[in-house]
């Protein structure tokens, strides 16, 4: 069968498409990466020099770049930033509505909405807290989100991934959501099936990964080995509003979000369930990744440096004042030190680079001796290939900031082999 026609926005250093091409059913037919205000534009050099012969990668503002520039295609993907997604009326009668400049969720939208024919699939992807945010209106922005897809026409189903709970190196939580157009192959699928069937078994992420069909939470006390078990609830939400009253008033004065970490959304009903993980493979650790040749010696942690690393790495308590001159308490807890080679590792950030001693920052144990990861361990916990951000002049800082912005592409995978399939049965 032909492979579907995919476009990556926001494409990095090009996570997505290592994810769908290892699957062999997706061809990249354009991308896009532009980083504002930098000189250098390290990731779509990184990009280009791992698929030097792509013709169609466009490194300039997408905001900027002309709908009829974008070629037709099967998939849209992408993981954008997570900004404030609310609206505005773009006049005073309320002829339309604008999106916050510089939020580039409403290029995608613009793109979606602007396309004749609009892509079947979408595969998206976040940090989690995008059900939670904003603080004063929770789960607005993902709201605002779903209302949009709804109105172009399209189902969404979410599942918050944490890539180490399905064997994957990385500790690493993110929320990925496909929209499915209306009519697709796959919306056909889910308009036909029982929502909890879908969420549990049948859906597009059940079937990669996979979850605990009875309970949301399961609790076991240490001392007393007693389980406590929390069923696994549906809750349904009916979206009766406009986007313009959803950026306004959704959920507005709750402190809870009303979107839990699995979810499917079709035809403005929202469904949505706390699950739970339930996953019987191996588990791949830090261990697993290391590297077996000679590690540089600027890796190493110094003599010097090692009371710096024990203090930051430490738990820490000191009374602190405002300005206006209230005094607190402010605590950390310690961190790992070193970080357990035995486990998967915790999430990489972009500050994961450089020699200086920082909290955050992996150390381990290397033959007695305590070091940082390497860029290429960084790149094996995020599941690249090895070297895939060496070029040249990119420091191995850069390379770490890299990774610490990209995704795990074995996540990316299973989703799009899970896709694929329900596509085409």
């Amino acid at each position: 069968m032909e492979k579907l026609k995919v476009i990556e926005l926001f494409a990095g250093v090009g996570g997505f498409r290592i994810g769908l091409e290892n699957t062999n059913k997706y061809e990249i037919i354009w991308s896009n990466q532009w980083e504002p205000e930098k000189n250098v534009q390290h990731a779509s050099d990184i990009y280009m020099k791992n698929w030097p012969e792509d013709n169609n990668h466009s490194n300039e503002d997408i905001e900027k770049v002309p709908t009829k520039d974008i070629p037709d295609h099967d998939v849209l993907v992408g993981g954008f930033p997570c900004q404030d997604y609310s609206v505005a009326s773009l006049l005073k009668n309320s002829q339309g509505l604008l999106g916050k400049k510089g939020v580039l969720w409403w290029s995608i939208q613009r793109i979606l909405e602007e396309k004749k024919e609009k892509p079947n699939y979408l595969i998206l992807e976040n940090v989690d807290r995008l059900l939670n945010s904003p603080a004063s209106q929770k789960g607005r922005d993902f709201g605002v989100i779903l209302k949009s897809l709804d109105e172009l026409g399209y189902a969404v189903e979410w599942r918050v991934i944490n890539a180490a709970d399905y064997g994957m190196p990385q500790r690493r939580r993110r929320i990925f959501f496909l929209g499915y157009k209306k009519n697709s192959p796959i919306y056909k699928k889910l308009k036909n099936e029982n929502i909890a069937n879908w969420i549990t078994k049948s859906g597009v992420f059940a079937s990669e990964f996979p979850i605990n069909k009875s309970f949301s939470h399961i609790k076991e006390d240490k001392k007393s080995k007693k389980k406590t078990e929390t069923p696994l609830v549906i809750k349904e939400i009916e979206f009766k509003e406009d986007l313009l009253s959803v950026s306004d008033n959704f959920n507005k004065n709750s402190k809870k979000t009303v979107f839990e970490n699995t979810g499917v959304m079709i035809d403005g009903k929202i469904y949505t369930a706390k699950t739970l993980p339930d996953y019987e493979g191996d588990y791949v650790t830090i261990k697993d990744i290391m590297q077996k040749d000679t590690i540089p010696d600027e890796f190493f942690i110094s003599k010097k440096d090692m009371s710096k690393w024990t203090y930051l790495k430490g738990a820490k308590r000191k009374e602190k004042t405002t300005k206006d001159g209230f005094t607190f308490t402010w605590s950390e807890g310690a961190i790992a030190f070193p970080d357990s080679i035995n486990k998967s590792s915790r999430t990489i950030i972009t500050s994961e680079g450089g020699v200086s001693p920082a909290r955050i920052k992996h150390v381990i144990k290397d033959k007695g001796n305590l070091r940082r990861l390497t860029p290429l361990e960084l790149e094996r916990l995020n599941m690249f290939p090895d070297n895939h951000t060496k070029g040249e002049n990119i420091t191995d800082s850069m390379r770490a900031f890299l990774m610490g912005n990209a995704l795990v592409v074995g996540v990316v995978e299973k989703i799009g082999k899970s896709l694929n399939k329900i596509h085409k049965t």
